[in-house]
């Protein structure tokens, strides 16, 4: 059975993150993807928005997948269908990138544990936004 890293792994892993891919990131304000990202970034992270369309998200430009962004990824943040999730968990583990977080309902226990065989910090069905409040102050 999955579990999540306990408080202290989480508190050391949002203080070492600086660029945050968000993947399903929204333009619309009222998606927890948008005021979500806008938060993190206005908590000193960089923010890399996925979205197929978008051109520019948060003042930044938008890729349309893991693969396209050109620099390196600390966190890759999912905000998408649970059952689309597995394959973008893989590509972000062939990637390299070192954690993986699945927002709330976002559950594909099989993909957390290959991330997590392949040596990435991975958190699930949990909110990174509620997370950072808590345990960051």
């Amino acid at each position: 059975m999955f579990r999540n890293p306990d408080e202290a792994a989480l508190k050391a892993l949002l203080q070492k993150v600086h660029t945050i891919a968000i993947v399903g990131a929204s333009p619309k304000p009222e998606r927890p993807s948008h005021y979500i990202a806008k938060f993190l970034q206005e908590h000193g992270c960089r923010i890399i928005p996925i979205h197929p369309a978008a051109e520019t998200l948060f003042g930044e430009k938008t890729y349309p997948s893991l693969s396209a962004v050109p620099e390196r990824i600390d966190l890759a943040d999912f905000f998408i269908n649970a059952e689309r999730v597995g394959p973008m968990v893989d590509e972000a583990v062939r990637l390299g990138i070192p954690a993986i977080w699945m927002q709330d309902d976002v559950i594909d226990e099989a993909a957390a544990q290959r991330a997590r065989d392949a040596g990435a910090t991975v958190v699930m069905d949990d909110c990174i936004f509620r997370r950072w409040k808590q345990l960051m102050g």
